[in-house]
């Protein structure tokens, strides 16, 4: 006779797997392949660390939610995934600001979880209550609160997908205490898989306009391009190089899109390109929007031909008309035309060996007119002298940061990278203080590399304390202080508008040994004020295998030719 089946009482039945909000964000972030959070502490945000060291993530902690921001926006531009800061509410988040607002301007794709009061608490003045996502959204592509536990890996993922909307850029999440600290069953949380939450962006636009370039570039005399930031960032440079080499085109390199062409290549120019700009009758433009690097579009001649490629519709014809403009991922767009024309008759690559001749002796003529303020002995020590010396110094695997005003506008001219995606600086919104932080994201995301750093000191002192944070987590690198005792690019302006009696107001520094500041923290320093001690102590620092700062006293009466242009002081 059969036994009666046992009633299982509800008590006795199986417990659901239950998990927090912060261990959500720690999933969601894992199936995006984030492997660190930069952070600064706070209650608000705790569980969100108790999750990471679950899901294996690095918890890197630095002294100031700016260079969280600002790392985890490096570290987006050196890996091509997204970076992520993690900060408390209130004061944390609004530290933060400047950080996303880089990365915006930069097109680089960050999420900064800020933390918030209780949602119970809503409107009653809790610790650091402040309106986070009306302060973000004019500075994001997405910015949102968390309303419950169960959607916070959702979130997570769809601020990830909003990244990587048109031109990449950041995105904001809030996520109250009491939705972090909830706990939920985690078969009603969606976790969304990794890869099946965002669709590919490598488009080629209109495969007509990939034609019509094609036909453009094959019956062009006088051709350039403009090898942008979006080259990098869609890591694109192999498709350059050989859209570059296979139509004998000459290429000029801005933002992240330099070292594209290493130094030496027939097709790498640079000092050339006003004279190229002027005297082309067809200009590509790859990934850089006509902003006040390129006088908003008036540098180019007139009468050329413009073609403008990127991947933000909105980029594409803004401040200046062009004669074809193509939307889409900038090294898709330029393998499909380099493909285009390869069942062409002619594609004109053997009518520009002129052209490239041209162009190669304006270059040379402006590198030889220029050569000997870079090998200038002179004291105090030229600027182009210091930046000649870091350029000698670095290798294929050296990774260049530039972080400071004038200084940097020196080296712009001069260091050429001699990789791709081996050039940093703030971009665009012109931000000082990326410099300790961009050390940090490129140092811990690849350890392989050396990391070389240039700061003005003016910039320096804004995140310098986060030197000790490199310290901590054995970040070795080669740090430059170029210093003046200035904030110089503006000391300049002041003088052109107010005269000399005016030039020192609000932007003298005191004459600080940043050598010494970092031996204080546990790195390596060294001070130079001769010029032929620059190239040994870089090689002292390289060799020291600490996190370093050479402080390099240069002239404070010598300013950059960029510096003396820009259209603010006209």
């Amino acid at each position: 006779m059969a036994q009666p089946a046992q009633v299982v009482p509800d008590s006795e039945a199986a417990e659901p797997e239950m998990i927090s909000g912060g261990h959500l964000v720690a999933k969601a972030l894992r199936a995006e392949g984030v492997d660190v959070i930069f952070t600064l502490c706070g209650g608000h945000i705790i569980d969100i660390y108790d999750g990471c060291v679950d899901e294996g993530i690095e918890v890197v902690d630095v002294r100031h939610e700016q260079v969280a921001a600002h790392a985890a926006d490096g570290y987006a531009r050196i890996t091509g995934k997204p970076g992520c800061a993690v900060v408390t509410a209130g004061p944390g988040t609004t530290d933060a600001v400047t950080g996303v607002a880089n990365a915006l301007r930069a097109e680089s794709p960050m999420l900064l979880i800020g933390g918030q009061g209780a949602l119970s608490q809503h409107k009653m003045g809790s610790l650091q209550d402040l309106p986070h996502v009306d302060m973000m959204a004019p500075i994001t592509k997405f910015a949102a609160t968390v309303p419950h536990t169960e959607r916070v890996a959702d979130l997570v993922s769809m601020a990830f997908r909003e990244c990587f909307n048109g031109a990449p850029g950041p995105s904001f999440l809030e996520i109250p205490r009491d939705i972090l600290d909830g706990r939920v069953p985690l078969a009603k949380a969606r976790v969304p898989e990794t890869g099946r939450y965002r669709a590919s962006t490598r488009s080629v636009g209109d495969p007509a306009d990939i034609e019509r370039l094609a036909d453009l570039i094959a019956h062009s005399e006088k051709p350039c391009v403009l090898l942008g930031s979006q080259v990098w960032t869609t890591r694109g440079s192999d498709d350059a190089i050989d859209f570059v080499r296979t139509l004998n085109i000459p290429a000029f390199m801005n933002g992240s899109g330099r070292g594209t062409l290493p130094p030496g290549d027939p097709h790498h120019l640079q000092l050339a390109r006003r004279y190229a700009f002027q005297n082309a009758d067809l200009i590509i433009i790859v990934g850089t929007p006509f902003d006040f690097r390129m006088g908003y579009g008036k540098r180019l001649s007139a009468s050329a031909t413009v073609v403008q490629i990127d991947l933000d519709y909105r980029t594409v014809g803004k401040n200046r008309d062009v004669d074809l403009g193509i939307v889409g991922d900038a090294g898709a767009v330029l393998a499909a035309v380099t493909q285009a024309t390869s069942g062409r008759t002619s594609t004109g690559a053997a009518n520009r060996k002129a052209w490239l001749e041209e162009l190669r002796g304006v270059e040379d003529a402006a590198y030889q007119k220029r050569l000997p303020r870079q090998l200038s002995d002179a004291s105090p020590i030229d600027p182009y002298r210091l930046v000649h010396e870091i350029n000698e110094f670095l290798t294929e695997d050296s990774i260049y940061i530039g972080d400071g005003g004038d200084i940097v506008t020196f080296s712009g001219q001069v260091v050429q990278p001699k990789s791709p995606g081996h050039w940093m600086d703030p971009g665009p919104l012109g931000t000082l203080g990326v410099g300790v932080p961009f050390v940090m994201a490129a140092k811990y995301a690849r350890p392989d590399k050396e990391v070389v750093a240039l700061f003005g000191d003016g910039a320096f002192s804004l995140t310098g304390w986060d030197f000790e944070t490199l310290v901590r987590f054995n970040l070795p690198f080669v740090g430059v202080v170029g210093n003046n005792s200035s904030m110089n690019q503006i000391r300049y302006g002041q003088i052109a508008k107010y005269g000399e009696g005016r030039g020192r107001v609000g932007n003298t520094l005191g004459d600080v040994r940043y050598s010494e500041f970092a031996k204080m923290l546990g790195g390596y320093g060294e001070e130079v004020r001769d010029p032929q001690d620059i190239g040994p102590a870089l090689r002292r620092a390289r060799e020291s295998g600490k996190p370093s700062l050479i402080n390099v006293w240069v002239d404070p009466e010598v300013y950059a030719p960029g510096t003396m242009n820009q259209t603010m002081y006209k």
